[in-house]
């Protein structure tokens, strides 16, 4: 399972993405996440169906230094790939 997330509020110059990554890590999650131009965050993450829902779980709340206004989903194709990255 994959999926795209869309996260607004205040989530960029917070931390958000390495705390992303680190949470991605734990829950043994593929993909990768990226500050768009609009002031959000954007993620894919890609695994077990449970880890994704648990992921999308958090991305609700993120870390303690932001403040999540919405998260926006839409599932996507798997794509096979390694690791979990921040973009840039």
């Amino acid at each position: 399972m994959r999926t795209l997330a869309v996260v607004r509020g205040v989530v960029q110059a917070v931390g958000f993405r390495y705390y992303a990554q680190a949470e991605a890590g734990r829950l043994g999650l593929t993909g990768f996440v990226r500050n768009r131009r609009d002031g959000a965050v954007e993620v894919e993450a890609e695994g077990d169906p449970a880890a994704v829902s648990a992921m999308l779980a958090w991305l609700a709340h993120g870390p303690p230094s932001a403040v999540v206004d919405s998260v926006e989903t839409s599932e996507l194709e798997p794509l096979g790939e390694a690791g979990f990255r921040i973009d840039f």
